[in-house]
C-alpha cells in the first residue's frame, strides 16, 4: 500500500451546547468511505462511548448523531492533512493540524480529551500553543491497541463523565 496525501474530508461534529470534545487523530479508510467517525466496526469508541454514557451502541450514523448530541459530545481529530498509508497511524506524516477554534468559539467546551497517543502528540505538538487549552490523553479504541481490552478501556474512559 501506497503513502497518499489526504485533507479531512468531513467537518467536525458539534451542537451549540456541546461541553466534551473528542478528538481522534485522522479517520480510518472505513471513516472516509461513510463520511463519519470511527467507522470500522472493529474500532471500539462507539461500544465503549455507549458504556461510559449507559446507553444503548448507535449503530447508524443518525443513531450516532443523536447519541452525541444527547450527551453534548463533539467529535473532530486533530489531524487536518496528512500523507497516510491506509488507516495506520504509524504511518502518519506532513501533519497539518485541524483548527479547533471553530467548535471552541462555538460551544461551551469544558474538557478536550485525546483518543490514543497520536491524536495527544499532534494536540501537543500543533494545537496547544495556539488554542492555550489543555487536553488529556485516553487509551487509543483501535483494535491496533490491543493491550487494552474493553473492560479496561471503559474504566480509563468514565473519567470523561467527571466534572
Amino acid at each position: 500500500m501506497q503513502r497518499i496525501e489526504i485533507v479531512h474530508p468531513f467537518p467536525p461534529f458539534y451542537r451549540p451546547d456541546s461541553d466534551i470534545l473528542i478528538l481522534g487523530s485522522f479517520p480510518s479508510v472505513k471513516s472516509r468511505e461513510q463520511m463519519f467517525f470511527y467507522g470500522h466496526p472493529q474500532n471500539r469508541f462507539w461500544r465503549v462511548i455507549a458504556a461510559v454514557f449507559d446507553d444503548a451502541v448507535p449503530q447508524t450514523i443518525p443513531e450516532k448523531r443523536a447519541f452525541l448530541e444527547r450527551h453534548r459530545i463533539a467529535l473532530w481529530d486533530s489531524i487536518g492533512r496528512c500523507t497516510i498509508e491506509g488507516s495506520s497511524d504509524s504511518s502518519i506524516r506532513d501533519v497539518v493540524p485541524n483548527d479547533l477554534s471553530v467548535i471552541v468559539n462555538a460551544a461551551p467546551i469544558r474538557r478536550i480529551f485525546c483518543n490514543g497517543k497520536q491524536s495527544y502528540g499532534c494536540y501537543q505538538r500543533y494545537i496547544l500553543p495556539v488554542l492555550q487549552r489543555d487536553a488529556e490523553v485516553l487509551p487509543s479504541t483501535s483494535p491496533a491497541n490491543a493491550a487494552w481490552n474493553m473492560t479496561r478501556l471503559i474504566e480509563a474512559w468514565r473519567m470523561i463523565r467527571l466534572q
